[in-house]
Order: C-alpha cells, then structure tokens, then sequence
C-alpha cells in the first residue's frame, strides 16, 4: 500500500507535464511503450496459471559506448522458460561456454574442454569443513519492478517517439522514456533514457538501449525471439558429451562467480595525479592505522598475530571482501574451464599439503582478519594461498655498478593486471611482536608477501617459474615473511632461504644495505642455486661485475644490456628506468625499488591506462614510517 500512495503522489506531481506530453505525441505512443513493457514483463513473470512457455532469443550487442570495446558485437544464445529454468550460450575469446539453470542446480560446460561443472545446495563449500553443507537457495524469476509499478512507469516518464525505422526486415517505432525526478526517487530506478524498438505489427521489442546522458550508450537487438511450447526437461540440463568430466560443486561458489564475473570487466583505476605530500589518517583499530600518502594507501599493524589480523580486517573490511571474491570467485573459479579442472579441488588439494609447514601464527593472523573482515577464515586462507605464477624480473646493482657505490633493488611483478588487484594496492608496514619491522609492498588481504623490506636492510624479490604442484614444503609467500622478520644479514636470508622446506621452483633476489652485498637465488624443492654478482647461470649467460640480474628471454637481454649501458652511473632515477617496457610486461602490476641502504623505497601500482613501470611513482623511508616522521617528499616527475 506504501508503494501504490508514493506512486499516486508521484502520478500527481507529473500531472502537468505529462498532459503536455500527452497533448503532444498522442495517447499512442504511451500505450505502445506500455504494451512492450507488459508484454516483455509477462515473457520474465508469467501470471499465474498461464500454462508454460519457453521464449529463446538472440542477443547481440549492436551498441556499447562507455564499455569495454571487446563487448560490440558479441552475441549471447539466450533461453528462459518461468519460474526457474535458464540456458545461456556465447563464445569467449574463441571458445564456445554454456551456462544454464535447471530448478535449483547450476550449472557451466565448456565443450571445447570437456568439462563441467554442476553447483547444487548440500555440498560441502570446503573441503577442510566438510559438516559446513551449502544451504544456497535460488530464487524465481522476478520483474525489477512489481508488475503495478511497471504499468504505472510509462505515466511516470517524459515519452519520446522517434522515427519509425527497419530492423531486420520488421518496422519498428523507436520510443525513448524518461524517468521523471519524482519517479526515480519513488521507484528507485537509475536516471537515465530507456530506449526501445518496438515492432509494430505485435508490440514485442526488437532492440532494447539505455543511456546515462553521459558516457553510457547500450543497445541490445533482439533476434529471433520465439515464444513456444515449454521445452523437456532435458533441454535444460548440462549437455554433457561423451568423455567430459563433469564435477558436483557447491552452488555458492557458481553463484558468486556469476555475481562476480561481469565486475571483472570494468576495472577503473585513475591515474594518480601529481605529489602534493599530502598525509592523513582515515581510520585506527587498536594499534593498527590507516593512512593515505599522496593517493596511496598505508596500513600500519602493530601487535600479536590476533591483534594484526584484526586491525587489517577491520581497516581495509571493503577491499578485504572485493579482493577475496575476485581472486577466488573471480580468476580462481573462471581458470577451471581453462585448466578442465575445478579450482578449489585444486586449492584446497595445495593447502592440504603444504598447510602443515604454515607457522601457526600466520594461520591465527588470517583467522582473525577473516572476522574482523566478514570472510569466511576458509576464504582468506585459500586465497592467500592462491598459486602464483609469476613471470616477473628483478635485479640489484650496487659498488662499481652505481652513481657513489650506492645499492639499488628492482623489482618487477608482471602478475595478472586487469583483475581487480591494483584497486586494493596497499604498502603494509609490520610491526610483529616477534621479529622485526617490515614493509610489505601487497594487497589487502595477504599477510604473506612477495615484495619487502626489513627494517634491518635486507630486501627482497620473487619470480615464479615452473614447478606447479610441488607442494610439500613452506608457501613461498610465506617464507619471504620468514626472512622479513627473522634475518638481519645476507647469510640469514639465505640459510632461511635454503633451510625451507619448499615447494616449486621460484627465483629471489636478496639485498643487505648494510654490506651492500645481493645475490640470486634459484630454488626448487629440491635445488638450491646462489647466483653470484659477476656469475653465469645456465638461464643467466650475461654476468656483470657487481649486479644480480634475474628475469627471462628478451627481457633478460634487455635488463643486461641497460645494466652495462648505464654501468657507473645509475642512481635512483636510472634504477627505476631499468623496469620500464619490454623488461616489464604487459601484465606489470606493481613494480618497486629499494634502496635498502637508507631504508628508502619507490612504489608504482599499474592503473587502468598503464603498467606500473609506467606510473608514477610515491616514495616511502621505512624508519620515517616506523616513527611517524614525514618523508622527503619526491618532486611530481621523478619520484626522487
């Protein structure tokens, strides 16, 4: 009843202008946007008693104006029958995928792969809880507005009639509509202009558009559009063919990945304007702050590992959430259709194994992110524990090498750029109970790290290579957290280093600012290689006299020859010089340099238009971070 007197009310103030609107188009164009509106609402929400129907469609985007390019002109098999059976087909980046609904299952094929999923209520969503059964429910069709307001709408929008004009052969009148102030505020609808060709021998639309008046412009044509008798049940199941694997999975985790997937798509990261050395602090839990530094987001945690945990959770709760649901439901459950395997079988089967080598203390330090955070613990533990493949570079190049026999450590992370990591960007300041101070060049959400620098001058750097499924030993991610807090010298890091146990086959480079000394290191569970300033490497042919360069193919080539290039003569400016394109990727989500001599550090985080190397860079000074003390800050060019 609330609903129908704001509606009234609403109807009542448009009084006017609706009557002009009304005087001057005629009564028919109303009528024929109202019956497209009821006649699509009753294909989505039959009324009761109508005997079923199945409806299919051909969608194709013919408009997409604000979105991304790759989406004009992809086209989407579509098929629905009331209350609740839906079938989807598309081609995505030249593979074919079905995803349906069938009752209270869902469901995802990927022909091409031979594989499947079917997502079903009372499976267990975890493994490692497997009493916590998924209790999922999907819901019946529904119109986005109860059918009264639907048929109210066309009374509540300034209606525009167009030129009639063909699509496909049919005459169509093209009507826009209008939400009026008073009608978006009544029915809570986005501002903007709904278009809609309507096909004049029977009133069914032939292309639906919208348009923000800004940016936005989309249209959809709908092709094909059949109304029939309600299909077989079997035409709505997985279509299974011989020699597919087809897996039974939690209906959570399909629901989430279907919530989730679209958002990947719109990945807006600004730019980050010039340095004005701003500093403030937005929020503080216990001892634990955070901070913004000109555009950038400092997390300072101080404490036992329950008290971190808390403070991360509880300061970065919404980049917390938005990072777990992209990097599990988004790029984990979207890579099983790739891989023809289900991802948190192979997840969890990791974690399984390596679990046991964890340091309790980083399993409570997640535990109590997840609640602080409203996670699942299930959740933070897995997706810190995603596997990371990396294809990064990294090198440190001090004494005769450098401007004044200083020590500069790059690092370059080329590491699925596009996926939502890079709104989450946060420099992580440590302060443990045990061990020492650290900063963790990370995301919100991991405790583990891949990039950092301790307080006692030691830094360091990872690169992935091959070796997936060696999991019986420390994740590697943890174990740079080992070296942060426990080594205060070179020949620390590396027995730390050596001592694992491991799993697969990653490259580090170590810095000590203290001895200005680096080494590489390649290591598999069972190999353990110190590279040498000046030494060759089977995968490392060019050696330099005081330099450890670490990276792959061209872009090794390229990172030596700048090296020998600016040999003598790189300074800060010219170390971060060496990271640009081609020795960074196109994948480049972060890239840094320490200088671990004077605990100073540069950061760059790729936006929506550049990789990292690319970006503009924010200096950081740990020991100013620890006290509290501002930073040098760096000129809005350099970064110095």
């Amino acid at each position: 009843m609330n609903q129908v007197r704001l509606l009234l009310i609403a109807a009542l103030l448009l009084a006017v202008p609706l009557t002009r609107s009304q005087e001057k188009l005629g009564p028919s164009s109303i009528e024929l946007f109202s019956q497209g509106l009821l006649k699509l609402a009753a294909l989505i929400e039959p009324a009761p008693g109508t005997p079923a129907q199945s409806l299919s469609v051909l969608l194709k985007i013919s408009r997409a104006d604000g979105l991304p390019n790759d989406l004009l002109g992809r086209e989407l098999d579509l098929a629905w029958q009331a209350p609740n059976r839906l079938r989807l087909l598309a081609d995505i980046n030249g593979e074919r995928y079905a995803v349906g609904r069938d009752g209270e299952s869902l469901w995802v094929h990927a022909p091409g792969k031979k594989f499947g999923v079917i997502g079903q209520p009372g499976v267990a969503r975890f493994a490692s809880a497997p009493d916590k059964l998924d209790d999922t429910k999907l819901g019946k069709w529904k119109l986005p507005l109860p059918r009264e307001q639907l048929a109210l709408l066309p009374l509540l929008c300034k209606v525009e009639q167009g030129a009639d004009e063909p699509l496909d052969g049919v005459n169509c009148r093209l009507l826009r509509a209008t939400p009026q102030p008073q009608a978006i505020e009544a029915l809570k609808i986005p501002a903007g202009t709904l278009h809609l060709w309507v096909r004049t021998s029977d009133s069914l639309p032939a292309r639906l558009g919208w348009s923000d008046g800004k940016k936005v412009f989309v249209t959809v044509d709908l092709r094909n559009l059949k109304q029939e008798a309600a299909w077989p049940a079997e035409r709505w199941q997985l279509p299974a063919n011989a020699g597919d694997k087809v897996e039974k999975v939690a209906l959570a985790h399909l629901v989430r990945f279907l919530q989730i997937a679209p958002s990947m798509l719109n990945n807006l990261v600004p730019s980050l304007g010039p340095v004005t050395g701003e500093r403030k602090v937005i929020a503080s839990h216990g001892a634990g702050r955070l901070e913004v530094h000109d555009g950038t987001k400092v997390l300072f945690l101080k404490g036992t590992p329950e008290e971190m945990g808390a403070q991360h959770g509880t300061l970065l709760k919404a980049e917390v959430q938005n990072l777990m649901d992209r990097v599990l439901y988004g790029v984990g459950v979207g890579s099983s259709f790739a891989k023809s395997r289900w991802f948190f079988s192979e997840i969890e089967e990791a974690t399984g194994r390596f679990g046991r080598f964890v340091d309790p203390r980083y399993t409570r330090e997640m535990d109590a992110m997840a609640s602080a955070a409203g996670v699942l613990r299930e959740e933070a533990r897995l997706a810190n524990y995603f596997p990371e493949l990396f294809h990064c570079s990294g090198f440190a190049v001090f004494g005769d090498a450098t401007a004044g026999g200083r020590i500069f450590h790059g690092r370059v992370l080329d590491y699925m750029k596009g996926i939502g990591l890079e709104q989450n960007a946060t420099v992580i300041v440590h302060q443990p109970e045990q061990g020492h101070a650290w900063v963790n060049i990370s995301y919100a959400g991991f405790i583990g790290s891949v990039t950092a620098m301790n307080a006692k001058h030691i830094s360091v750097g990872e690169m992935g290579g091959r070796g997936e499924g060696q999991w019986d030993g420390k994740p590697m991610a943890q174990l740079i957290r080992e070296v942060m807090e426990q080594a205060g010298t070179l020949d620390e890091a590396v027995a730390i280093m050596r001592r694992g146990p491991r799993t697969c086959e990653y490259y580090y480079v170590i810095a000590d600012g203290k001895t200005k000394r680096a080494v590489g290191i390649a290591a598999t569970p069972t190999k353990f290689d110190v590279v040498l300033p000046n030494q060759a490497h089977p995968q490392l042919p060019h050696p330099i006299k005081d330099a450890v360069l670490m990276s792959a193919g061209d872009r090794y080539e390229e990172l030596a020859r700048r090296v020998k290039s600016g040999f003598g003569k790189l300074d800060a400016d010219g170390a971060r010089d060496l990271m640009t394109r081609p020795v960074c990727m196109n994948s480049n989500i972060h890239s840094v340099l320490f200088a671990p001599d004077t605990l100073d550090f540069w950061v760059a985080n790729a936006d929506s238009k550049n990789v990292a190397s690319h970006t503009r860079y924010t200096k950081y000074n740990l020991t100013d971070l620890l006290t509290g003390k501002l930073s040098a800050q760096p000129d809005a060019a350099s970064g110095n």
